[in-house]
């Protein structure tokens, strides 16, 4: 995952406590210093004996602060606590829960979260037993009820071997958290987007059909990448094994054409910035078979129709204000395809990616595009990762609905 635009030069304090799940810690410092911001770190005593603060502070290039006062030197918990544009606590235990839930003040940590003027982020963890325990949903009730943000446990292997609840989300996720609710970008702000993903697939029988060979990468990029950008998105995909790691992003699942087009359909009439990326059949089977098809002859013919057309039929319901980009992906022809397609199907741009371009395409993480749009303009991407490609795309949209 790439935080870079989103972290850079940001201020985040986390706090640990003793917990075995301390040793996540570590990777949470490096994803988020790797990704540009500032990292400063405090644990409670008992931590020390579950993460070293040696590793702590040469990955977040800061000194860990442990106690309240160091020789003659007094730890500033007011000024941490205001330096921070986030404070997260991870792991948070059982034990430092229900001080922070009561206003206990024995170590730094709590100093600091009492007196935190910026947003607090726990992330519990614990065996099943004690974080079903009455007493401990009470405390995490109350650090809700407190203003506090609560990243979920997961279900998984604990520390006591045993599988339940109460294991500490994972690094990614916690990150991933930090950045959706606190970090995304506010140029979109107030936009609805639709995008579309992946292939479709088209029924001969119960067990068959016709697809194709696209992964839904590239559109589940563009999705995240309107996301950051402060959008409402709303994702129509196809079958694919992609996902998405941010809760606030809206994903319909569809499976054939008709299912695809229904769902654009229903959405478009509310959205801003509409991006057509899904590989959608062209055609399909004229009818269904109810049953499987038998093996009882050497050839097999198939009848079939032509889809509805969603970009086309988009384009012709198309308002003022609203932004409609399309994708073609060519084997041949490639420019004429892509002006001819933008023309045709009355959209602001056409996104043309080639199958004659080497490590772009179906299945693969790079990509290489250029943009046609209706004012005449021709842009071209290079080769690099989709995610990348999905950034300049975007910024490309903001540019024009921004005119």
């Amino acid at each position: 995952m790439n935080y870079e635009p989103m972290l850079i030069g940001k201020k985040i304090l986390i706090g640990i406590t003793g917990s075995i799940a301390a040793y996540k810690s570590i990777l949470v410092v490096r994803l988020l210093v790797k990704a540009g911001a500032d990292v400063k770190v405090v644990m409670t005593p008992a931590a020390r004996d579950f993460v070293s603060p040696l590793v702590l502070s040469t990955l977040s290039r800061n000194k860990v602060i442990i106690e309240m006062a160091e020789g003659d030197e007094w730890s500033n918990h007011v000024m941490l606590g205001r330096w921070a544009d986030v404070f997260l606590v991870a792991p948070l235990s059982c034990n430092t829960l229900a001080k922070m839930a009561h206003g206990l003040c024995d170590n730094i940590l709590l100093a600091v979260y009492l007196s935190a003027t910026c947003p607090v982020v726990v992330a519990p963890a614990m065996d099943e037993d004690m974080w079903q325990h009455p007493a401990t949903q009470k405390n995490i009730s109350a650090l809700a009820e407190f203003g506090n943000h609560i990243i979920s446990v997961r279900k998984g292997e604990l520390g006591s071997g045993l599988f339940g609840e109460g294991r500490m989300a994972e690094p990614e996720e916690i990150v991933n958290y930090l950045v959706e609710h606190f970090f995304r970008a506010a140029t979109l702000k107030g936009k609805k987007a639709i995008v579309t993903a992946g292939p479709t697939y088209e029924a001969i029988d119960p067990v068959r059909f016709i697809g194709n060979h696209s992964s839904g990468k590239m559109g589940f990029a563009l999705a995240e990448a309107l996301y950051l950008q402060g959008a409402d998105v709303l994702l129509i995909t196809g079958p694919t094994h992609e996902s998405i790691p941010y809760e606030g992003l809206r994903v319909q699942r569809v499976v054939s054409a008709a299912e695809m087009f229904s769902a654009a359909d229903t959405a478009f009439a509310d959205a801003d910035i509409i991006v057509m990326c899904a590989a959608v059949a062209d055609f399909r089977p004229v009818e269904v078979a109810k049953e499987k098809i038998k093996k009882k002859t050497a050839t097999l013919e198939l009848s079939l129709t032509k889809t509805g057309d969603i970009l086309k039929h988009l384009g012709s319901r198309k308002k003022k204000g609203q932004y409609l980009a399309g994708f073609a992906l060519e084997t041949e022809n490639a420019e004429a395809n892509a002006r001819e397609k933008l023309s045709a199907k009355n959209a602001d741009c056409i996104i043309l990616n080639s199958l004659q371009d080497k490590a772009a395409g179906f299945g693969v993480d790079t990509n290489q595009v250029t943009i046609f749009d209706r004012s005449g303009t021709v842009l071209s991407l290079g080769l690099q990762s989709k995610k990348e490609i999905a950034k300049e795309i975007v910024s490309f949209i903001v540019s024009r609905i921004h005119e």
